[in-house]
């Protein structure tokens, strides 16, 4: 770097300045060697450098550029793998760099091992608060055990994770804030070292005063409510943790930018102030795209308002541009083309009442399909008076467990779904005049400590159980449903053969209306994720669904609703005709592995399916402005007619990698590409080998 400076005649006493950088080329590492090392190999020792690696084909997540801050930091994390394995007196005695050229240097590292160390006696010295019995147990360390400074450094304080369970924690989540705990070396006899931990507790602390700021939006008591530390109680750094979390997973703020701190610290006095600093981000989607499909314009129209005031409804000053602040969730949705139209609304409440964490939610919904055709011409042509349409209700409530911890919560739902069929002869049901009805219930329970950021998850996991159940109509009938339903399959089978005459069409109607009028069945299924950080902020998503469908008469047999279609996006559409719930299965085509009906000769869904993924993630940004993630993923599943057919192993197998965008006013978009290394369950993919490259738009799934 040079600099220039000349008189600037324009001015008085002043002075232009040119700066002229030179950057030269990159410089990386063509070889690193190490010497006088015996006890642990080279291998050993190049892996503890973390950030100095050497030029190698393959490599990906570490780059052979030389840092020197970073190759400081390494020279500290080789003497610390020594210590791991026992050696307290290991440390590096030289170090050079020699310059092969302007674009690459080697390394030369001397070290000088040292003895090989045992933990001999430890003693706890000032403890009050806890005995040394309790405080050994969080210790971990016996006399006798190979000397581990890096062990005993985090089993004190580990300031990598911030709910570590080690001593510091221990004392700080009871409210001792102000205690200082050290590890003294007190003796060392041969090649074993006695240590004192040297313990000064301190005075409990209270919180006196708790502050939140930059929540321009968001009513305080919305962020009040959620926080897990209030004036008077203890201290407590795992209340803070948590209290963080809970701030993340509302959505309303940047994660990343969640900030606590500890504000007029008085050891005196015993008591603290908290000050959570918030930057908001945007809580509100708005949905509005067209495309052509199916013959016609389809346009959609979606706001999802995330941080609703339903009581400043009617407050006209309110609205900037909706009224908002006070956590609640709103949702209408509108889509439509010249064959479907659809309309839903939804509203929840996360505290029922404004006193406990108990979730209230609302829904109503509508679809209509009309039935589509296509001219000589090829254009199509719709008959509305021939439609089918669904309307649903449901209403819900929620409420966080406090066993067996408060991560839990059980979810009550009731809802009511009217399936009207008008002339609808499509073929994909087996009446196409009268209704169905639904009336379930649906018991749920769940487990989330995933966090601290709900878009991007660094750590913890989410389970999920859930039971949706309709009452045993056919208990309490003397209906003869095994002959109806022998029957039915009979004209099924005979349609295949030859087409039905217009009796046997409305036999097997009025056949089916009274098997189906009150749909009877029970649903069970299970998801669980868990998140793990490799390393830095990579993580690996590892996930597992489950999910059957049953009835509790075989003679009625199984409903032509509410099935299982897996392949795909997992978006399932624009919408459903029948109550169906789509699976992901990146790699595959949409529905295509769905199982064919042995009746029907169609894939009118699944009835049992199972699901495996591994998802490696890594952040691009976590900006409030937008949060972008690229991931690669492993999947496997299956869908299956019946139990019988069920295994959990047989499965249809993918790979592949994506990118996630989420952006707070659009909610998220990605696209996936994967490949599919099985055939897929039509009919038609029979013996044409593995499904291949499949690419997946994602909108607005989950994270």
């Amino acid at each position: 770097v040079t600099i220039a400076t000349a008189v600037d005649t324009s001015d008085t006493n002043a002075e232009s300045m040119v700066v002229n950088i030179k950057t030269g080329d990159k410089v990386k590492i063509k070889n690193i060697t190490i010497d006088g090392n015996k006890m642990l190999s080279d291998k050993q020792l190049r892996k503890a450098l973390k950030n100095t690696k050497k030029a190698q084909f393959g490599r990906v997540w570490k780059k052979s550029k030389y840092i020197e801050a970073d190759y400081q930091e390494d020279l500290a994390a080789l003497v610390d793998k020594y210590a791991e394995k026992g050696y307290r007196d290991a440390r590096v005695i030289e170090d050079s760099i020699s310059i092969i050229n302007t674009k690459k240097i080697n390394i030369d590292i001397k070290v000088e091992e040292g003895n090989k160390y045992y933990f001999g006696k430890i003693d706890f010295v000032g403890n009050s608060v806890y005995t040394d019995a309790q405080l050994n147990k969080v210790l971990g360390i016996k006399k006798g055990d190979t000397y581990n400074g890096v062990l005993l450094r985090e089993r004190i304080a580990d300031e990598s994770k911030p709910d570590a369970e080690d001593i510091t924690n221990l004392y700080q989540n009871n409210g001792y804030l102000f205690s200082q705990i050290n590890p003294v070396e007190v003796s060392a006899q041969n090649d074993t070292i006695n240590f004192e931990i040297r313990i000064i507790e301190g005075k409990e602390t209270f919180l006196n005063h708790v502050y939140v700021a930059g929540n321009d939006k968001t009513n305080d008591h919305v962020i009040f409510r959620e926080l897990r530390t209030r004036p008077g109680q203890k201290y407590s750094k795992d209340n803070i943790v948590r209290s963080v979390r809970e701030l993340g997973q509302l959505g309303f703020f940047d994660a990343e930018q969640i900030k606590p701190d500890i504000l007029n610290p008085d050891p005196n006095s015993g008591t603290v102030d908290l000050k959570y600093s918030l930057v908001e981000s945007g809580a509100s989607q708005i949905e509005l795209q067209g495309g052509y499909g199916g013959g016609g314009f389809i346009g959609t129209l979606g706001l999802s308002f995330n941080n609703f005031s339903i009581k400043n409804i009617f407050n006209g000053k309110a609205y900037k541009p909706v009224p908002m602040g006070d956590g609640q969730t709103f949702a209408l949705r509108l889509q439509a083309s010249r064959t479907f139209r659809v309309y839903s609304l939804s509203f929840s409440e996360p505290w029922l009442g404004g006193k406990k964490p108990v979730r209230f939610n609302m829904s109503f919904s509508r679809t209509q399909q009309f039935l589509a055709s296509f001219d000589s011409s090829g254009r199509v042509q719709v008959n509305k008076d021939q439609q089918f349409s669904i309307t649903g209700v449901s209403l819900g409530l929620a409420k966080r467990l406090q066993w067996p911890d408060d991560f839990f919560t059980i979810s009550h739902s009731l809802g009511y779904q009217l399936y009207d069929f008008q002339n609808y002869n499509s073929g994909l049901f087996r009446f196409g005049n009268g209704t169905s009805n639904s009336l379930a219930y649906t018991l749920g329970l769940s487990r989330s400590s995933a966090g601290p950021g709900r878009i991007f998850p660094l750590s913890g996991s989410i389970f999920e159980v859930t039971a949706k159940l309709t009452p045993p109509y056919s208990l309490f009938s003397d209906k003869d449903y095994r002959g109806l339903q022998d029957r039915s399959d009979e004209l099924s089978v005979i349609g295949q053969i030859r087409p039905l005459t217009p009796d046997e069409i409305s036999e097997q109607q009025t056949i089916e209306q009274e098997r189906f009028k009150w749909l009877e069945y029970f649903k069970i299924k299970f998801k669980g994720d868990w998140y793990t950080r490799i390393v830095g902020k990579l993580v690996l998503r590892t996930n597992i669904e489950f999910g059957f469908l049953a009835s509790y008469n075989s003679d009625v047999g199984e409903v032509p609703f509410e099935r299982f279609f897996m392949g795909g996006d997992g978006l399932g559409g624009n919408f459903t005709l029948d109550g169906r719930e789509t699976i992901q299965l990146r790699g595959y085509e949409n529905n295509s592995i769905t199982p064919i009906d042995p009746v029907t000769g169609q894939q009118d869904g699944g009835i049992v399916f199972n699901k495996y993924s591994l998802e490696l993630r890594y952040p691009l940004t976590l900006k409030p402005s937008a949060s972008i993630y690229a991931l690669t993923f492993l999947e496997a599943g299956n869908n299956f007619n019946n139990f019988q057919e069920y295994n959990p192993f047989l499965l249809k197998r993918s790979a592949g990698v994506g990118v996630r965008i989420f952006m707070p006013a659009f909610g998220l978009l990605g696209i996936d590409f994967g490949y599919g290394f099985d055939e897929d369950s039509r009919p038609q993919s029979a013996g044409t080998g593995p499904s291949g490259w499949q690419t997946h738009f994602i909108i607005g799934q989950q994270f």
